[in-house]
């Protein structure tokens, strides 16, 4: 085995890996994998905008395994997605880490790590979960029978699995029915009290992470182990996080916290014969006055904490205070009274800091208030949903400044990372400090960004290694400015004849990304009859299913939203057409994205063009980026949506799409379409 200090450098083992597994080198790779290794060698951070097709998975691991496999250390690898992650674990580590074998000196290792309540309890399951019927349940007179033949079947599979990973049970269950054999982090006794704690599952997953070379995760587990008081992934030095986008989103929901009658309810049967019993039954009691009152609220932002809901949160806040300080402090007790301590303490304890933190949230003025309340629920609807209340914190920049730039060192990437031509937009998101020069993109090269000039605050630089596709050459950017701008009664006719007139022009080959799926339904229904190719539609079937027959049918075209825009992968001639029915800025109702526009403009910023035009930016680039999976993919993605040339903030949403070939005339976008289709086979 060669000594550390005559390892391979980064871009030699780049080549070499890139030879074994049979590809063929890339300059915005090199450029990547030179910037990751010289982000390890001085600590400072590194965003990398790396388009699809560069091959950035390679460009990342190289220096990073190098990295473990030198300093005797682990690397995190965290991802948004499932299907990146196993396209980690089951394809590009395997093959990489035998690649690197030789010039290693060794075969790097690789593990995958999950939060605890992905992992099935064999202690839970063993001692016979108490099933907690939730207010859903009595919307559904079959909801207890369907609950106890889930169960029934994860008994079954706890004796096959060798993970006890709930991702590798196939079809899957419910949210409900798996509750019943997990724990969460808190609710867990712990190795060394529970009487199955050497085959736990969560434990050896743990434990196999804390011997790899690199450790895949996932954004979740990320905030986890930046948000909570105990470390959940093994000792590191270096994150790289993939499908960087989302990391603001992902945080944000893990750092959301709800509270409902029905978590009180279950919360005071926990208790039972734990607590005395009248302390119990103020529990139940404040909990069945918080759902009276929210029976009588409109769903929605609150701005105010009406002094009714005022009194109902405090009077659950202080039960729950009581019931903990009925349960006592941990004492030496069987395994039984110790499980059920624990859930109870959990639940309680998790009931009073929202109850609290609720409380807090309206102590500040607009300007300064660090979290955001709504309403949620719809008792009435044809799936009823009982009423929430929700509590998200309005930024979580400090949190990752903190708790994850503070810590290692750490690689941002992802297709889409500089908006308006500036890595600025999100490192603001993520708390790093603005750059110093601006982002100049190169087509295909790699554009470096020299680091802040405040040197107090974590230094990080960002690199656009560009695409290996051209687009300019190889696709059109239709801009229907002679249709009316969207409006709130659906899609105009003149948008569904422009439609029509594009997927007729494309034979087919269409996937139409739609903002809501009222939209995607309305486009499918008047359409069907009106073009000769069919329309699948998304709820039709699994979105898997409907891809899957999407890329088979090379006439056939796919409508539908949000999972859309960001899940399909479908290089080759059955997809020539994306359309884009309206700019997919977030609905002015929605709590989050309202609530920080809003924090803002009391701080004297621009609202809409830093919430608002910042997410529509990031899924407009993901939904166009559906159009080019292969270097050989050509076509035209038309926005029916005027706004996109004539507003103000159009220059800034076109400045964060690939460099297409731009034009606002439907003729020359349909015969570019026609002549695709005619090329094309099948």
């Amino acid at each position: 085995m060669p000594k550390t200090a005559e390892l391979p450098g980064v871009l030699e083992l780049l080549t070499h890996a890139v030879e074994a597994v049979g590809g063929a080198e890339r300059e915005g790779q090199v450029a990547m994998a030179d910037a990751v290794g010289r982000a390890i060698r001085t600590g400072e951070h590194l965003a990398v905008q790396a388009g699809t097709g560069t091959g950035k998975s390679l460009a990342y691991l190289v220096p990073s395994i190098r990295h473990a496999v030198e300093k005797g250390t682990t690397v995190v690898v965290s991802t948004a997605t499932i299907a990146l992650q196993r396209q980690l674990v089951d394809r590009d580590l395997p093959r990489l880490a035998k690649a690197l074998k030789k010039p290693l000196g060794r075969e790097p290792t690789f593990a995958i790590l999950k939060g605890r309540r992905n992992y099935l309890c064999l202690h839970r399951l063993d001692s016979g979960a108490p099933e907690e019927p939730e207010d859903g349940a009595l919307f559904d007179p079959f909801a207890v029978s369907r609950l106890g033949k889930e169960v029934q079947r994860l008994h079954s599979w706890s004796s096959d699995t060798e993970t006890g990973d709930r991702d590798e049970l196939v079809p899957g269950v419910s949210d409900r029915a798996w509750r019943q054999v997990s724990v969460t982090a808190k609710e867990c006794l712990g190795a060394a009290r529970c009487p199955i704690g050497t085959d736990c599952f969560a434990e050896r997953a743990r434990a196999e992470a804390g011997k790899a070379d690199v450790v895949v995760t996932n954004h979740a587990l990320l905030a986890i182990d930046a948000l909570q008081g105990y470390q959940v992934l093994p000792e590191h030095d270096l994150v790289v996080i993939d499908e960087a986008h989302e990391l603001v989103d992902r945080v944000t929901s893990v750092a959301t916290a709800e509270l409902t009658g029905a978590m009180i309810s279950v919360a005071a049967r926990r208790c039972g014969r734990l607590v005395d019993a009248d302390v119990a039954d103020r529990l139940m009691e404040s909990g069945d006055g918080l759902a009276l009152v929210l029976d009588d609220l409109q769903p929605g932002r609150m701005d105010s904490l009406p002094q009714a809901l005022s009194g109902a949160v405090t009077a659950v806040r202080d039960a729950a205070h009581l019931c903990v300080s009925g349960l006592g402090s941990e004492r030496k007790e069987d395994v039984d009274a110790a499980t059920a301590r624990r859930l109870a303490l959990t639940l309680l304890e998790e009931i009073h800091d929202t109850a609290n933190r609720l409380l807090e949230a309206f102590e500040e003025d607009t300007a300064h208030r660090q979290d955001v309340v709504w309403l949620s629920g719809d008792r009435y609807s044809a799936n009823p949903r009982p009423p929430a209340l929700h509590v998200a914190p309005l930024s979580v920049s400090g949190l990752l400044r903190e708790r994850v730039f503070g810590v290692s060192t750490t690689v941002l990437t992802s297709a889409t990372l500089a908006l308006g031509g500036s890595f600025d937009t999100l490192a603001r998101q993520w708390g790093l400090p603005p750059s110093q020069p601006k982002a100049v993109k190169a087509e295909g090269t790699a554009t470096d960004k020299a680091p802040p000039a405040e040197q107090t605050s974590p230094a990080w630089r960002g690199l656009d290694v560009g695409s290996p596709f051209d687009y300019r050459r190889n696709g059109i950017l239709y801009t229907a400015k002679q249709l009316p701008p969207p409006g709130r009664d659906g899609l105009a006719p003149a948008t569904l004849d422009e439609l029509a007139e594009l997927i007729d022009a494309a034979g087919g080959r269409t996937l139409g990304l739609f903002s809501s799926m009222r939209a995607a339904k309305q486009a499918t229904e008047e359409l069907r009859d009106r073009v000769e190719h069919p329309i699948l539609c998304q709820g039709d079937d699994s979105t898997a299913l409907l891809v899957r027959k999407f890329a088979e049918d090379t006439r056939s075209c796919l409508f539908g939203t949000l999972s859309l825009w960001q899940g399909v992968d479908v290089p080759g001639g059955s997809l020539h057409l994306v359309v884009v029915d309206r700019i997919p800025f977030p609905r002015p109702d929605d709590p989050v994205s309202s609530a920080r526009q809003r924090a803002v403009e009391a701080r004297g910023g621009n609202g809409f063009l830093t919430v608002a035009a910042t997410h529509a930016a990031l899924l407009l680039a993901q939904g166009v980026g559906r159009l080019h999976r292969s270097t050989s993919d050509k076509g035209v993605v038309a926005i029916l949506d005027p706004r996109l040339a004539t507003a103000r903030y159009g220059g800034f949403l076109r400045a964060s799409l690939p460099p297409f070939w731009p034009t606002s005339d439907p003729e020359v976008a349909r015969a570019a379409l026609r002549r695709l289709d005619a090329a094309t086979p099948g």
